[in-house]
Order: C-alpha cells, then structure tokens, then sequence
C-alpha cells in the first residue's frame, strides 16, 4: 500500500465512494464523493499529535471490533494510507457542543479543518476493477452459540485481535473476569453450510480455526477442542498444517447440523458448555469449557445490492458479484471492461485472492494497451425511419444500451453497440418490429427455415 501511495501514476483516494457511473467500456464517467475528513491530507505529516492530545477516548474501535477504544479523531485502521486521521464528527465535541478544538490547538502543521467539505470527483477511466472485499458473519443471528448474551464466547476476527501483539490486549488473552483460559471450544461453519443463512462453505473458516488454535497451543498452552463439520484443507501444504495441530495435542470432535453453547451448571460456574453428537460414535457429547470461538464466514457487502445496481453487473444467487463465467471468464462480468477482483465475487483465501487481483489487473491493463475494443458481432439496431419512440426497448434492455434520441425533430431509440450484447430482448419486444439483430434479419431466419425444410422434403 505504501509503494502504491507513492507511485506517480497512481491517485488514491481513501475515504472516498462511489455515487454513479455512466458510459461504456473504454469510455466510462465515474462520480466519486470524497468525503470530508476536517484534516487537510497535503498538510498532515501523520505524526498523531492530534490523536494523542485528543481528550474524548472512550468510543468503541470499529478496527478492534469493540475490544478497544478510540478518539474522536482517529486513523481508521492499521497502517491505514495515507495515514491521514479522520474526524468523526458524531463524537467530536465541537461538531456536537461547539467546544473544545484540542486537535486544532495543538496540530504542529495547522491541517485540521472544521469547515472542510465532500468533495464531488468526476474521473473519466477506460476499465473498472472491482475490489469490494466481503463482511464478517454476524454470529447474533445465530442464538444457539449464545453470542452476545454468554460471556467469553467470541468471533474468530475478534479472537485474531486479541491474541495479536498490536491488538487491544497487547496479545493477551483474557477471560471477562481477567483470567487465563485453560480449555477453548473453536466452532466451524458459524453461519456457513446452513440452510438457515448461507448455504455455501466460506472456505477460509478451517484454516484460520486451525491457525487459532496452533496460536493458543503456543502461546497460552491451553487445551483446545475444535468442533467441525468437514475438514477443508485444500491448498498447498494445508493438509500438513492440520496433521501438525493435530500432533500439538488439539481434539477434534466431527458433528453434523445441531450444536448449542449454554452456561455450564452444576459447579462449573462462569464456564460455558458445548453440547453436540458426535458423527463417528453417535452419541451425545459435552464439553465444559472457558471460552468459545466461533469460526463465522464470509458474506457479501452490506451495499452489495446497491453496488450492482451503479455498477451494471449481476449477483449470483448467494449476493455476491456473478463472473461473465465461472471457468473461461471468472474476473469479467457482463458489463464489458468492469473487473471482479477478490471476495467481492466469492468467498476465497488470501492467495486465491492475489491470484486474481493480478489476473484482473492483467485483463485490465490488456485491455487498455490494445487501443481498441472488440464488440459482439451479432449486436441489435433500431430503424431510425420506422421507430414510433415507444421506449418498449429501452425499458426491457438488460444492459442499459438502449436510450431515446432526438433525431429530425422526433424522438427515436438509439443502440449503442458498444453495449449492446446481443441478446436479441428489444427485437422481440418492439411492438413495431424495427428493432433488428445483426445475423437474425427476418429474410436471414426465412432463409434458415426454407433451407432446413428442403433437406426434409428431400
């Protein structure tokens, strides 16, 4: 990130989204809004004066999950670029009582700014990639693990935070009442593999569960019992990580569907009780525990739908970006020179992610660099003299190709080929029949049908 912030051929621009797009492949107009920051970015050296000297650090860290607080003013994440900080104007006790100012008085450069504004960028660019990562599961909509009303059961993303040396904790892992575990439940498909979210395997769940848990047998030398339904270690050198943990000592206990985390009785007070079948043996198994960390999956951006919509391109039936297609076409979409890249089209692991960052980089720059672009042969296009300008086809065209022009005084429907993928909708649907495919004339399909009842006359 830091050699792309200081390449000169590369503007980035953080803190920044999206508003609309128009335009076609090679030819695309992108509406940015740059949100303010009240933090002028050319004048900030990102010392963190501000951040220290800010006296209101009590608001729960988007970046720590919760875990751990924050200021007012505040870099929203770890080596964050441009490490610029961000105001939050919903805390900020000038925005909210006019007072205060502590960022401002002791900024070395002068680069707050309370009266800074949005910004709205209008960029022309030839091809689009697409790089919107995914979220986090929520566990709460899952109440059979008792997340959010238990104590000491936590996400894997949270787990990962606590036990990181530059995490909230300072990598120490804590129990409420300030004890050290001394046995972890990890449970699999939290949210995945479920008929009741989603139905399809988020892939990474078994890895990072499995590096949890070598973690925790390193460093805490707790017991651990991981709960899982399939072990999926299908990369390079994965099944050998899991034989490793599985000589450290950790248990793994297959079930099938059903499995709940309750409050431990009976003695065991303050401790949490696992309770499933177990697959190879079928019988009921409990396991009295410390703390519980559930492996949640992937799922798509929460503006997922909204995204499609600005951007012209589908979504698969799990919500996530659809490829133009799966195996010949897996970082296209049907919008022709807009890029999928990452999650954003599927849960996948961090080197299947490169891996097609650098292939839809690779399609992009192609495409740039050839100068041209190469369209559908078998596009539709609209007879000027007959149109009625009824708009039937600019209503029904998938693709956005289709607008209504003023051509000798009349409003008429116009094809812009460029778009156009041939799918042949406006030609069924004019009422006029003016609406015409290349390759599928009526006397083309006339002729078609005359030959093929002549060899069956014959």
């Amino acid at each position: 990130m830091v050699s792309v912030g200081r390449h000169e051929n590369i503007t980035l621009l953080s803190y920044s989204e999206v508003e609309s797009i128009s335009g076609y492949v090679g030819n695309f107009e992108v509406r940015v809004r740059k949100r303010a920051r009240f933090v002028d970015e050319d004048l900030c050296t990102g010392c963190g004066t501000c951040i220290e000297k800010c006296p209101w650090k009590k608001i729960p860290s988007e970046f720590e999950l919760g875990l751990g607080n924050r200021p007012a003013i505040y870099i929203p994440f770890a080596q964050a670029v441009p490490r610029t900080p961000v105001i939050d104007t919903d805390h900020c006790v000038y925005f909210l009582r006019g007072k205060c100012k502590a960022c401002e008085k002791f900024c070395p450069t002068g680069a707050i700014d309370f009266d800074q504004e949005d910004e709205l960028l209008n960029l022309e660019v030839g091809t689009i990639v697409l790089a919107t990562g995914f979220r986090d599961f929520d566990a709460r909509r899952t109440p059979q693990y008792g997340y959010g009303t238990l104590e000491n059961i936590v996400t894997g993303m949270e787990f990962e935070r606590m036990v990181n040396s530059g995490g909230p904790t300072s990598g120490q892992v804590r129990l409420k009442d300030g004890g050290v575990p001394e046995k972890i439940a990890i449970l699999h498909c939290v949210g995945s593999r479920d008929a009741d979210q989603h139905e399809y395997c988020s892939r990474v769940c078994c890895m990072y569960s499995l590096k949890l848990a070598h973690l925790v047998r390193d460093t805490l030398h707790a017991e651990v019992v991981e709960f899982y339904r399939d072990m999926r270690t299908f990369g390079k050198g994965y099944e050998a990580f899991y034989e490793r943990v599985e000589h450290e000592g950790v248990e793994f206990i297959r079930y099938d569907r059903d499995i709940h985390v309750l409050a431990a009785e009976n003695g065991y007070q303050g401790k949490l009780k696992v309770m499933t079948t177990d697959v190879f043996t079928g019988k009921q198994v409990e396991e009295i525990v410390d703390m519980v960390v559930l492996a949640t999956g992937m799922e798509p951006q929460p503006d997922q739908a909204e995204m499609s919509s600005i951007f012209g391109i589908s979504r698969s039936s799990d919500g996530f970006f659809l490829e133009k297609h799966p195996k010949l076409a897996p970082v296209e979409t049907a919008t022709a020179g807009v890029f999928l890249a990452g999650a954003c089209q599927g849960p996948k692991d961090i080197p299947d992610t490169v891996a097609q960052g650098s292939a839809a980089a690779g399609a992009a720059l192609s495409l740039i660099d050839a100068g041209y672009v190469t369209l559908e042969p078998f596009t539709a296009y609209i007879d000027p003299q007959l149109c009625s300008g009824c708009q039937t086809c600019v209503n029904m065209c998938p693709y956005g190709a289709i607008e209504l022009v003023q051509q000798n005084g009349r409003k008429v429907s116009q094809v812009n080929e460029v778009l156009c993928k041939g799918c042949g909708t406006c030609v069924s649907a004019c009422p006029s029949g003016v609406a015409i495919q290349h390759g599928f004339t009526t006397e083309q399909i006339n002729a078609e049908i005359v030959g093929a009842l002549e060899e069956v006359i014959l």
